[in-house]
């Protein structure tokens, strides 16, 4: 098996905003050769499963200015430095639906596009649902409309490309593999 490491030469920060950074490292390749990547530094994120006790999907619809479209997600959200991703998880779930749950389980932890992003999601699974009085609102610049959906509806949504997203298109596969 070949060595396929890349050893990082030098790095160049071209930017630094209030969720990621851009970096550009050179490196060498296996074979000795030089080469440039582009590579984008994220804190990692959580997701979170969220089904109801009448069997729908807690979601949020969403706008999302670099698609230039709403679109329908499961809850999500960017994990503060050092946060516990379990308790962010629960943060989120609480600040965009109102819901808490008895019970979080990490399902899965997967890259969002390792070609050019350092981006973790973490996707939970929460149960026992419960409405939250008096919960912690969305943050000053997020607007989301919540729903709950149907597995039907959600399957509609994809073809209909309104869930166009992998966290949520990775929810609704494995809440259909789940059987509820």
């Amino acid at each position: 098996m070949e060595n396929l490491e890349e050893k990082t030469l030098s790095t160049v920060e071209i930017f630094k905003g209030r969720i990621i950074s851009l970096q550009v490292d050179e490196v060498m390749l296996p074979n000795g050769s030089t080469s440039k990547r582009e590579i984008i530094k994220h804190p990692g994120a959580v997701a979170i499963i969220a089904i109801t006790e009448e069997g729908k999907l807690v979601v949020v619809e969403q706008y999302r200015k670099a698609l230039e479209k709403a679109i329908v997600e499961i809850p999500a959200g960017k994990l503060e430095k050092g946060e516990d991703p379990e308790l962010c998880a629960r943060r989120e779930l609480e600040e965009e639906t109102g819901y808490g749950c008895k019970d979080l389980k990490l399902i899965s932890s997967f890259y969002t596009s390792p070609g050019f992003a350092d981006e973790i999601v973490h996707v939970y699974l929460a149960n026992g649902l419960y409405k939250i009085e008096n919960a912690a609102g969305l943050d000053e610049d997020e607007f989301v409309n919540l729903m709950e959906i149907t597995l039907e509806e959600a399957q509609g949504f994809i073809k209909d490309q309104k869930i166009f997203d992998a966290k949520t298109m990775y929810a609704v596969q494995y809440w259909q593999l789940l059987g509820k």
